[in-house]
């Protein structure tokens, strides 16, 4: 009787898990292996050139005279090899199966000192492990699902080391990594993106790039919002985390109230539901709240 009653609580479990994971925003649609992949190889560029960029710009004593340990700029050089070794293997396993694999873009990262470097590589690397999440329904092919797999727990340790060791915040949002959609990681990539070579296109799932929003502030406090959309209707932010349903809050006079639980990274959209977000109902965004929080939970 008592590994029935066990048993069934873990089917309960397993039936909440499933009922969270379809309350977040990722959209089934027509999209082939190659083209996930292609997706999936289209961020490792931009990491790739990114951390570049950013190694070639400072170096170590540049670390060490901003006050971070002397071994910081040593891991950043291993996470840049891990992402060129993304981009080689992700071409790779592309023109083994005779699918055309997208070739670097054009980039323009806003790092102007080591601190914004280290920000914006926070950032990415939240973001990809967000992609990777998200972008997992979409793979049919076993073996593709395991290479993806392989590289998001690389995505999630780059995120977490950065997080808690360089930052010195929180390794980890929630209990669950927030998938995102297509769309929304496109969003958040276009900033960075100045041209890209003309074949990528035909290479990619059809993608859009929401309009930009901006949001500052804590959880509990009341954030002004900026975005260039005009709605007749009224609008509200949708703040996702996690695999929990978002939370929608609504806009008066381009202000929005954040809710006071939320943690670590949070993906917020403007939407004009108060229930339901996707392409169909994202007005703008997302924008990021990285929100910190010390070793009890407690906004730092």
């Amino acid at each position: 009787m008592k590994f029935t009653v066990q048993l069934a609580s873990a089917f309960a479990a397993v039936a909440s898990l499933a009922q969270l994971a379809n309350a977040v925003p990722v959209l089934k649609r027509d999209v082939t292996d190659p083209q996930v992949l292609n997706y999936a190889l289209t961020l490792e560029h931009l990491e790739a050139a990114f951390y570049t960029e950013g190694l070639v710009k400072f170096t170590a004593a540049d670390f060490a005279h901003a006050g971070y340990p002397d071994w910081t700029y040593g891991r950043l050089e291993q996470i840049h090899d891990h992402e060129v070794t993304h981009v080689k293997f992700l071409t790779t396993a592309l023109q083994t199966a005779g699918a055309q694999a997208v070739d670097a873009c054009t980039y323009k990262f806003p790092i102007s000192d080591i601190e914004s470097f280290v920000s914006l590589a926070s950032t990415l690397e939240s973001v990809g492990s967000a992609a990777y999440t998200g972008g997992a329904s979409f793979v049919s092919d076993k073996n593709y699902l395991t290479a993806a797999a392989s590289i998001l727990a690389v995505e999630a340790r780059h995120a977490a080391w950065i997080n808690s060791a360089v930052l010195y915040g929180a390794a980890w949002d929630t209990a669950f990594q927030t998938p995102l959609s297509l769309n929304a990681v496109y969003s958040l990539a276009v900033p960075f993106i100045t041209s890209c070579p003309d074949g990528n296109a035909a290479a990619l799932p059809s993608l859009t790039s929401y309009p930009a929003l901006a949001i500052e502030g804590k959880p509990g406090s009341t954030a002004t919002l900026n975005f260039s959309v005009q709605n007749d209707g009224p609008l509200f932010v949708a703040f996702v985390s996690g695999l929990g349903t978002p939370v929608f809050q609504p806009i008066h006079n381009n202000q929005v109230a954040i809710p006071a639980d939320l943690r670590g990274y949070v993906f917020c959209f403007v939407t004009s539901s108060d229930g339901v977000l996707d392409d169909a109902t994202t007005v703008a965004g997302p924008a990021i709240l990285n929100v910190a929080f010390d070793s009890r939970g407690n906004v730092a």
